[in-house]
C-alpha cells in the first residue's frame, strides 16, 4: 500500500478475487453495475474560511492531503461511504444496538437486532440489513448474520477461519453471537476483549462498541 499522486486527477481501481474470476471468464459476466464513494481520508476541520489568500484557498489544505492506494478490504477502506438522504434531512442516521457495550459469559449466546434512528423521518430497520464485524473471531464460537439471503450475504456468513486472531464480517438483520468455550484462549486472564462494528447497508450509519467475554469457573 502506498500514496497516490494527488497533483493530478487519478482513478485507482482494483479488482477483488471474485472480480478477477469473472474477468478471466471473458464471457461478459464481468459488469460493473454499482459503485460507492467515500471520504475516509478527508479531515474537514482543515477547511479554513479565514485563509489570507481568499475563498479560492479555503480548502487548499484538504486538497493537498495524501490519498491512499485502494485495497480490497471493505472493513478497512471506505468506512465512511457517502449516502443520499431525503431532502430536508436535519439529522444524520445513527444506530441503536440496544447496548453501549457487550459483556457476555463464556459459552453464552446473544442476538443483536440493530435499528437505525433518524432515517427516512423515523426509526426503522434497514431493508438491506447490517454489516457486522468482530475484531477477533476467536472470541466467538458462533458469529452469524440472519435475515438477508442474497448470494453475497450468504457467502460472507459461510466463511470460516483457522482459529487465528482475525476479524470476521457477516451480514443480516439480526446478528447472533455465542461466546467461545475454549479455555486455553484465556491463558491466565479472566477476560477476552474485542470490538464489534455494525454498519447500516442503506444508511451508512456506523457504530463500534467493546465486547468482553468473561471466563467461567
Amino acid at each position: 500500500m502506498g500514496y497516490l499522486n494527488n497533483a493530478v486527477v487519478t482513478v485507482d481501481a482494483i479488482l477483488t478475487t471474485k472480480g478477477r474470476q469473472l474477468l478471466a471468464k471473458n464471457d461478459g459476466s464481468f459488469r460493473i453495475t454499482q459503485f460507492a464513494l467515500a471520504d475516509d481520508e478527508i479531515d474537514y476541520t482543515m477547511y479554513n474560511p479565514t485563509h489570507p489568500s481568499g475563498s479560492a484557498y479555503y480548502g487548499e489544505a484538504i486538497i493537498n492531503m495524501p490519498l491512499l492506494e485502494a485495497f480490497p478490504q471493505e472493513t478497512q477502506i471506505m468506512k465512511y461511504k457517502l449516502v443520499t438522504l431525503p431532502r430536508g434531512t436535519a439529522r444524520m442516521p445513527v444506530l441503536d444496538l440496544g447496548y453501549s457495550a457487550i459483556v457476555i459469559k463464556q459459552g453464552a449466546s446473544l442476538a443483536i437486532t440493530p435499528q437505525t434512528l433518524n432515517y427516512f423521518g423515523g426509526n426503522t430497520f434497514e431493508t438491506s440489513g447490517y454489516t457486522a464485524t468482530i475484531s477477533d473471531v476467536r472470541t466467538m464460537s458462533t458469529f452469524e448474520g440472519v435475515g438477508i439471503n442474497t448470494p453475497s450475504a450468504q457467502a460472507l456468513n459461510s466463511t470460516t477461519t483457522l482459529g487465528t486472531s482475525v476479524s470476521k464480517t457477516v451480514v443480516g438483520t439480526t446478528i447472533n453471537l455465542r461466546a467461545t468455550t475454549v479455555n486455553t484462549l484465556f491463558g491466565s486472564n479472566t477476560q477476552l476483549q474485542a470490538t464489534l462494528t455494525i454498519e447500516g447497508r442503506d444508511s451508512g450509519a456506523r457504530l463500534t462498541i467493546p465486547v468482553t467475554v468473561t471466563k467461567t469457573s
